[in-house]
């Protein structure tokens, strides 16, 4: 689509003042999907330079806001950590052709804030940590988990940028167990759950996405049995926190949560079914 209302295009290399009417443009795979009549001047980080992905020296995992999708599968083709499917599994939950995998970013997908965002899931899962940057250059750091905050929202700030997005090396040596709904073969998700166990201590963690209006993580000290899982579903999603949209209804979507968690439990405790 075109943005007809947008008059100048500047390399986000060049540091200027951030005013009303100005974007952030990485992929743009969303921004140009639909009219942006607010928009004036997009700031595009296309010429950054950052590296798509790397491998720091403690073992974490940095992910650069502009790294795409298919950048990001390919990468996690060669990594040797537990954690690894788990990549290629959100990468896929995109539905998406080849020519948005290799447009689309991680930190576009992550900033368009749709609760079936899979880059939000697999943040979120593996316990990351977003950097954002304000416009007069301070820096601060949010949970993944935390960064979105209701369909379209975020905690950024006016003309605050997402850097990158950080995976700790002690998730990324976790299990991972993976499950998604939608309500046709090549659909949306509607539910997407993830599970984690830390193979040290039992340490469980399941993350709820696209069937909430935000991610939900529910820790667990020690593996939970289906009742202490039930349980803790119920009590941290509200009856008005399941997402309705076309995609699916509340009460389906709460449904398939619940079962997909279930299943997950069952994976991570190495049983049948």
């Amino acid at each position: 689509m075109d943005l007809n209302t947008v008059a100048e295009v500047r390399d986000a290399r060049q540091p200027a003042p951030w005013r009303p009417g100005d974007a952030w443009l990485a992929g743009g795979t969303y921004l140009f999907s639909e009219p942006q009549p607010h928009l004036r001047r997009l700031v595009d980080l296309g010429r950054t330079g950052w590296p798509p992905v790397q491998r720091r020296e403690d073992g974490a995992l940095e992910i650069a806001a502009t790294c795409t999708i298919t950048q990001l599968a390919t990468y996690a083709r060669d990594l040797t950590v537990p954690a690894a499917p788990l990549f290629e599994q959100c990468c896929r939950a995109f539905l998406a052709s080849f020519k948005v995998r290799n447009v689309a970013t991680v930190g576009g997908n992550l900033c368009t804030a749709l609760p079936a965002g899979p880059m939000i899931s697999l943040t979120a899962a593996l316990d990351g940590e977003c950097l954002l940057i304000a416009p007069d250059g301070t820096h601060r750091r949010v949970p993944a988990a935390e960064f979105v905050t209701d369909p379209g929202r975020t905690v950024l700030a006016e003309g605050e940028l997402l850097r990158s997005i950080t995976l700790p090396a002690r998730t990324l040596a976790h299990r991972t167990a993976f499950r998604q709904a939608s309500l046709y073969a090549l659909g949306r998700s509607a539910a997407l759950v993830i599970g984690t166990r830390d193979p040290a201590d039992g340490a469980t963690t399941l993350t709820l996405t696209a069937s909430t209006v935000r991610p939900v993580r529910l820790p667990f000290p020690a593996p939970p049995t289906a009742g202490a899982l039930r349980a803790a579903i119920a009590s941290a999603v509200a009856a008005d926190e399941w997402f309705d949209d076309v995609h699916g209804l509340p009460e389906w979507r709460a449904h398939m949560t619940y079962r997909h968690a279930e299943q997950i439990r069952r994976e991570l405790d190495g049983a049948p079914g």
